[in-house]
């Protein structure tokens, strides 16, 4: 229990909870500003191609004109960029199932689609540090949403989940006194959230996001407490996928990522994709 309260606190320290914070969007920040990451020495790559998809809004996807568009497509500018190789990097699209192996056939020197960083996985790729990190939220309805501090407040409170998923479990251990009402399917949960037939919900905080700022919600509900980022139960979050054998590439983009994110440009790309921040 020791690394769940560790978790909990450093979330709170890292984006705040006091009411004037929680009126802006708040963008995360993953990286120490000083630690020093070496700049690996690519003067020898000869391209650097980036393999997607086009199936994965809002982080990569076909606009209304037909153009590649997305989150992931902006951060590999990015990445070329801080690493002064954009004359090298190209961007290429597939099918979800031909990723795998574009890369290992050389087609591809880099995977970034959202590939789950899994012990499976990492024994098929290196992996960047993570990116992007998605935490669970509670929300509740605007009319009876529950102020800071929140968790003596849920105990006994009626709260959904999705059944089965990583965030009923979160939700058990970190929230043993409420009364955890399972759904097996969203737009369920959501319209009785709604409706004011439980308190509120806890779930993925992008995926509430969408729908808190969507018509479906109709204004209804906002955040309350968190964010909780709790690894073991949701997963390490976004990473870019490299050969296993090629350290030197996965250490440029921890470099690029790290400089990316200090000098604030993270926090411009992610509010322009998220412009109600799961945060």
């Amino acid at each position: 229990m020791r690394f769940r309260s560790i978790v909990l606190l450093m979330t709170a320290l890292a984006f705040g909870t006091t009411a004037a914070q929680a009126a802006e969007p708040l963008a995360p920040m993953f990286w120490d500003s000083k630690e020093r990451l070496p700049r690996p020495d690519l003067s020898g790559l000869k391209r650097l191609r980036f393999l997607t998809t086009t199936d994965f809004p809002p982080f990569n996807f076909l606009d209304g004109a037909g153009r590649l568009s997305g989150f992931h497509i902006d951060l590999a500018r990015e990445i070329c960029t801080e690493l002064d190789i954009s004359e090298k990097c190209e961007v290429q699209v597939m099918p979800w199932a031909g990723l795998e192996q574009a890369l290992i056939s050389g087609r591809g020197e880099a995977i970034i689609a959202g590939i789950a960083v899994t012990e499976e996985s990492r024994s098929k790729y290196a992996f960047s540090r993570p990116y992007l990190q998605f935490p669970a939220r509670f929300a509740m309805l605007k009319t009876k949403a529950l102020s800071e501090p929140i968790y003596d407040k849920v105990q006994g409170e009626r709260i959904g989940v999705l059944a089965g998923s990583g965030h009923e479990q979160m939700l058990r251990d970190y929230f043993p006194g409420v009364q955890v009402v399972t759904y097996t399917r969203q737009d369920w949960l959501q319209a009785d959230l709604k409706a004011g037939k439980i308190a509120g919900t806890f779930g993925d905080g992008m995926r509430l996001a969408f729908w808190l700022a969507g018509s479906d919600a109709g204004g209804c509900c906002r955040f309350v407490g968190g964010p909780y980022l709790a690894p073991e139960y949701l997963g390490t979050g976004l990473a870019i996928a490299t050969e296993i054998d090629d350290p030197l590439l996965t250490a440029a983009f921890d470099y690029a990522l790290q400089q990316i994110a200090v000098k604030g440009r993270f926090a411009e790309l992610y509010l322009r994709y998220f412009p109600v921040s799961f945060y």
